[in-house]
């Protein structure tokens, strides 16, 4: 069919678990056998892409600057944005698959061929063994590590932390009961009653602050990763906890000698001025925005120079074009750009696209190298062979098709079907006109 005569004429969901979150599969149908593939945000909600889509309906899915701006105001920060970004994803693969190219070749061509990968990694037990967890990745390929280091790792350390009496223990108490899944996902619970108050009270409003004790164990335990791994890998550090300001200088002033690409969301990325603080006081790299939507959102932390690292993900940003966009300024802010990646091969062979076509970029997440499924959900399936993916040369995405039988198989228990009918949004209207 002529591009020019595609229209797009449905939206349907499948939602899997343990991959290693909760994400939902998007598929937009057009009037030919042509099918576009999307993704909504690790744990966040089918509903943000389903309200949009009667505002798409009968649209030509290749005009995708055209269908970002007409939904776009739809989106927000972080799990927010999914639905927008979904779509927009979506009609990417559909627009390259139309035309005959790769998504990268619609976005200017590509800077490299081969997508650098890091990935998050879990231990038990002291820096030791986050050092061998992180040797293994290392031989198996990955040229460039994450770990978390922060409060999580305090919290049976006597005299380490300090808060109001009972704070800590009401927390452990519901990471216990609603966080302790088997496969990473986030429990519904988690975002209700007082656990919601509970894990969204801000960094500067909790009250918890690191002892010396605590200084003493976090810099001793980096030093026993980097006695086990090195110096010459580049490594990065991840979920400080919801410390203050203050809390942040101290342990970034401890952790400088360490040698770490950036520290990363060690403030609510809406605190200009106190991310301005912390860079000013200490000589640690520092990243933010995987919760960020749209560019301009990213302007203000660009201008105050405190950034050494943009971390947009894909499915928050504003989708494919706007997170090259937002590599594009940070360039010219002298920034390094990363991605964010938590998602399945879907949301991860977005990410690829925009990484291969954008100058600045250094490394793409992995969440679920520990997944053995995780490739497979699409076929071709998807490797990281030696740490690093290759970028795809098939038109769109490079997604032939989705792996029905794998997802079938990962189902969410409260999304038993997939691609069922979504004819109840076909008719979600209202005036949308944001003037007068």
């Amino acid at each position: 069919m002529n591009p020019e005569e595609l229209k797009i004429t449905d939206v349907r969901f499948a939602d899997i678990d343990g991959a290693p979150k909760r994400c939902t599969l998007v598929k937009v149908y057009t009037n030919s056998d042509l099918v576009g593939y999307g993704e909504v945000r690790d744990a966040s909600s089918r509903t943000y892409a389903a309200m949009l889509k009667s505002r798409i309906l009968g649209e030509n899915p290749c005009n995708v600057e055209k269908i970002f701006r007409r939904v776009k105001q739809f989106g927000g920060s972080s799990r927010q944005a999914g639905g927008v970004c979904a779509l927009e994803v979506a009609c990417w693969d559909i627009a390259g698959k139309a035309w005959g190219v790769p998504v990268w070749q619609l976005l200017g061509g590509k800077f490299r061929s081969r997508i650098r990968c890091y990935c998050d990694t879990d231990s038990q037990g002291g820096g030791r063994d986050m050092g061998a967890a992180l040797l293994e990745r290392m031989k198996t390929g990955f040229t460039f590590l994450k770990m978390d280091l922060g409060i999580e790792l305090l919290m049976d350390v006597p005299g380490a932390l300090c808060a109001p009496l009972g704070f800590l223990e009401t927390m452990l108490q519901y990471k216990k009961t609603v966080f302790s899944t088997p496969h990473g996902s986030i429990d519904p619970r988690a975002m209700r009653g007082d656990a919601y108050d509970l894990f969204n009270t801000a960094h500067p409003f909790t009250g918890i602050h690191i002892t010396e004790t605590g200084l003493d164990y976090l810099e001793n335990y980096l030093a026993e990763v980097r006695q086990t791994i090195g110096y010459d890998v580049p490594l990065a550090i991840d979920h400080l906890g919801h410390i203050p300001l203050e809390d942040c200088i101290r342990l970034a002033r401890r952790l400088e000698k360490y040698n770490l690409s950036w520290m990363e969301d060690a403030l609510p990325w809406q605190m200009t001025d106190a991310w301005k603080t912390l860079h000013a006081a200490t000589t640690m790299p520092l990243g933010t925005g995987e919760d960020i939507y749209l560019k301009e959102n990213f302007r203000p932390l660009l201008e105050s120079g405190a950034l050494a690292v943009v971390h947009p993900d894909v499915l928050t940003a504003g989708g494919i074009l706007e997170t090259k966009k937002i590599g594009d300024l940070a360039e010219d802010f002298g920034v390094q750009m990363n991605l964010h990646m938590a998602e399945s091969p879907v949301g991860c062979l977005a990410a690829v696209h925009v990484a291969a076509a954008t100058r600045n970029f250094m490394s793409l997440e992995l969440h679920s190298v520990d997944v053995p499924w995780w490739g497979d959900l699409v076929k071709p399936a998807l490797r990281y062979d030696g740490g690093f993916i290759d970028v795809p040369n098939a038109p769109g995405l490079g997604i032939e098709s989705l792996n029905e039988e794998l997802i079938s198989a990962h189902l969410h228990a409260d999304y038993p079907v997939a691609w069922e009918s979504t004819s109840q949004w076909d008719k979600e209207w209202s005036n949308d006109r944001q003037w007068s």
